[in-house]
């Protein structure tokens, strides 16, 4: 691999010794890894029901690396969202930042959405996760990940950090702060990086870097906890990026973080940094920041203006709606739906929040009182459930992956094996007999779409984004 020389110039005299080590390990082949996904089932279970070959990775319970020659991506359990695709090192921030169940957590930079469908296993159905992605197309990739993985209690936001800073101040428990940098960590993954890499060096960024960091800062809750990661070694875009926001904010602290799994120290105590010369994965750095009540004199964030049920037009939740709450508004044929289709409010009931129709589209969002998203592009301002056309409720794929074949009426569960898979992952009408109406497909226990059964065959209704080929 050929590097450029600034680069080469300084990681030299930043390894000393450990130079040539680091360069040797540019030649070798990348580490691949994925996630399971506790939704769908013990961690265990999930392992010892894959084709696949894994060793974990130490530094989170969920990863796992797997070997290059396999392709997981190509199987049905990923259609199923059994798994992420994520490199292993970025797996470690989300891992280390503590999310708990009821928090509230931020993902400033979450494209492609990794790190977002990490955080939504963390909360395991509890609290709330804002995913922002200040680029459109990216955005659309990250509504994909999290609906994907089966992640109900979660807003999707398009909009820069300032704009999230105004409207969310001193609101989240657990910020992860990833900011976009010069990728000296994908160097060995993606060629491309190292072409881009004079464009996007450390001077580049930094200025994002900072502007990432003080909006964050807004919106964390006194006492919470911000995760500040790079993929990159620069030190102007790592430790000097954290000192600088250090001494700008004094109500802020670094938590250490402990050493272990072949990761070292970075330059500023209490940091961490992997290099694919030492430990199993590409490349990261880590701050871990926790805010203090404000000190005398500070200047003080305005509180926000909180409401019970923000700018959303519903205040019953699904429970309410099975009693025909709500029937009013617009929701009638969702409940019909819902009747029809749903043994009982089980699937929905626990997620709890009220109902909103924006336009022809029906959302439910987490309970709890949030800030008005009125203004904001939301490219999910809540649990996508369907859309309302000429008085009939079109469930969403987001629907079919939150769902389990106990919940349905009528569900179809494929054996791993079954021909019939993978034409319905193409799109492909089955031929199938059974009672009439909408059905859930799965892979065995494990969702994957609806169909709609009729005489003597299924029409396919899997999301045709989806499909396999398209």
């Amino acid at each position: 691999m050929r590097l450029p020389e600034a680069f080469a110039e300084r990681v030299r005299a930043q390894l000393g010794e450990g130079w040539p080590d680091y360069e040797a390990a540019l030649g070798k082949p990348p580490w691949a890894g994925l996630r399971l996904n506790p939704k769908k089932g013990s961690v265990s279970e999930i392992r010892g029901g894959l084709p696949l070959e894994l060793e974990p990775v130490t530094w989170t319970a969920d990863g796992f690396y797997y070997s290059g020659g396999s392709r997981p991506a190509k199987l049905p359990f990923y259609q199923a969202g059994l798994y992420y695709l994520q490199e292993p090192s970025a797996m470690a921030p989300a891992a280390m930042l503590g999310v708990a169940k009821g928090d509230r957590v931020l993902d400033l930079c979450a494209a492609p959405g990794g790190k977002s469908t990490q955080i939504a296993a963390q909360l395991d159905g509890t609290g709330l996760l804002v995913a922002n992605e200040v680029r459109l197309e990216r955005g659309k990739a990250l509504v994909w990940n999290l609906e994907h993985w089966g992640a109900a209690n979660t807003i999707v936001i398009n909009e820069p950090p300032g704009t999230l800073a105004g409207r969310f101040p001193r609101f989240f428990d657990k910020i992860l702060a990833d900011a976009p940098c010069s990728g000296e960590g994908m160097f060995r993954k993606d060629p491309e990086a190292v072409r881009k890499w004079t464009a996007y060096n450390g001077e580049a960024c930094r200025g994002l870097q900072d502007e990432i960091l003080r909006c964050g800062a807004r919106m964390l809750k006194p006492g919470g906890r911000m995760m500040y990661s790079t993929c990159t070694f620069n030190p102007l875009e790592n430790e000097m990026a954290v000192s600088d926001f250090l001494r700008g904010r004094p109500d802020f602290s670094l938590v250490p973080l402990s050493l272990g799994y072949g990761w070292r120290s970075g330059a500023l105590p209490g940091t961490l940094i992997l290099m694919p010369h030492l430990a199993r994965g590409e490349g990261q750095f880590l701050a871990l920041l926790e805010k203090s009540g404000a000190p005398e004199g500070a200047l003080d964030e305005p509180e926000a203006d909180w409401t019970a049920a923000g700018d959303w037009s519903g205040a019953a939740g699904v429970s309410g709606a099975l009693d025909k709450a709500g029937q009013n508004n617009g929701w009638r044929p969702f409940l019909d739906f819902m009747e029809d289709n749903i043994l009982d409010g089980e699937a929905l009931r626990t997620y709890g929040g009220p109902l909103v129709l924006e336009g022809r589209y029906l959302y439910q969002r987490s309970a709890g009182p949030m800030p008005s998203l009125s203004g904001l592009r939301a490219l999910r301002p809540g649990f996508f459930l369907g859309s309302l056309k000429n008085g009939r409720f079109e469930p969403s794929q987001a629907l079919a992956m939150e769902l389990k074949p106990r919940y349905m009426r009528r569900a179809l569960q494929l054996d791993r094996n079954d021909p019939w898979l993978d034409r319905f992952l193409k799109g492909e009408t089955l031929l199938t007999e059974g009672p009439g109406g909408w059905t859930l497909v799965c892979l065995e226990e494990w969702p994957l779409g609806f169909g709609k059964q009729a005489d003597g065959y299924m029409k396919n209704r899997y999301h045709p984004g989806w499909r396999i080929g398209s």
